[in-house]
C-alpha cells in the first residue's frame, strides 16, 4: 500500500474530533513521507520506498487503536472542559439573578409550595454533572491512552449528560408549570435572557454527549 493509500485508509478508520483528527493524520503521513524520502536516498526506487515505509510503520490495523484512544479521551476532554465551565456558571446565573434581580414580593409569594425545591434540586443536577466534568479532565489527562479508561470515561460522561439534560428537562418543565401562577413571571426579561442562555449550552452539551458515544462505539471496534 503506498503512503496516500495508507493515509486515506487510517483517516476513514478513526473517529473524533475534526481537528486532533487531522493533526494526527498529517502527523503520521509526514512521518512516513520523511521515512520513504530516507529509503529513497539510499536507492530505492519511490514506489518501493513508500511500500517499505507503510511495512515499517505498521498496518491500519495496528496503529489505529492507539490513535483512537487518544481521539476518545479528547472528546471526552471537551466535553468535561465544557461541563466544568458551563454547568456550574449555569446555576450561579440562576442563583444570582434573583438576588440581583428579584422578583416583587407579591409576585414570589404566588410561586407553589414545591417550586423551590424543585429549582435547588435542578442546581444540584447541574452541579454534579458539573463536577463530574471535573473529575473526567483529570482522568482523561493528555498522556492518557489506555483504550479501555479513555473509553469508559468518555462514554460514562456521555451517558450522565445525556441522563442530566433529560433531568433538567423535566424539572424545568415543572418549573415552568408552577412559574404560570406567578404573575409576571412571563414578562421576567432577566429570567428570559437566562433561560436563553441556558437552552443554548444545554444544545452543546448534548452534541458533545451524543459525539462521546459515538466515538467510544469506534472505540470498541478498535478493541
Amino acid at each position: 500500500m503506498l503512503i496516500d493509500d495508507y493515509v486515506a485508509d487510517l483517516g476513514r478508520a478513526l473517529a473524533g474530533p475534526a481537528g486532533p483528527k487531522r493533526d494526527m493524520v498529517v502527523e503520521a503521513r509526514d512521518s512516513l513521507i520523511d521515512t520513504a524520502d530516507a529509503f529513497e536516498a539510499d536507492g530505492l526506487a519511490r514506489e518501493e520506498a513508500e511500500l517499505l515505509a507503510v511495512r515499517e510503520f505498521g498496518t491500519v490495523e495496528e496503529i489505529a487503536p492507539g490513535y483512537q484512544s487518544e481521539l476518545t479521551a479528547c472528546a471526552g476532554r471537551r466535553l468535561g472542559g465544557l461541563l466544568f465551565v458551563s454547568v456550574p456558571l449555569t446555576a450561579l446565573a440562576w442563583a444570582m439573578i434573583w438576588k440581583v434581580f428579584p422578583l416583587a414580593p407579591e409576585v414570589w409569594a404566588s410561586k407553589p409550595e414545591w417550586f423551590e425545591a424543585c429549582s435547588r434540586a435542578l442546581d444540584l443536577v447541574q452541579l454534579g454533572v458539573g463536577v463530574a466534568g471535573g473529575l473526567a479532565l483529570l482522568a482523561l489527562g493528555r498522556g492518557a491512552r489506555l483504550l479501555p479508561r479513555a473509553r469508559a470515561v468518555t462514554r460514562t460522561l456521555g451517558g450522565l449528560v445525556l441522563a442530566m439534560l433529560v433531568a433538567t428537562m423535566v424539572l424545568g418543565w415543572l418549573l415552568s408549570v408552577g412559574a404560570k401562577g406567578m404573575t409576571g413571571f412571563a414578562a421576567y426579561p432577566p429570567g428570559v435572557l437566562v433561560t436563553l442562555a441556558t437552552y443554548a449550552l444545554a444544545g452543546m452539551q448534548f452534541y458533545c454527549a451524543v459525539r462521546c458515544l459515538r466515538i467510544t462505539r469506534t472505540a470498541v471496534a478498535h478493541r
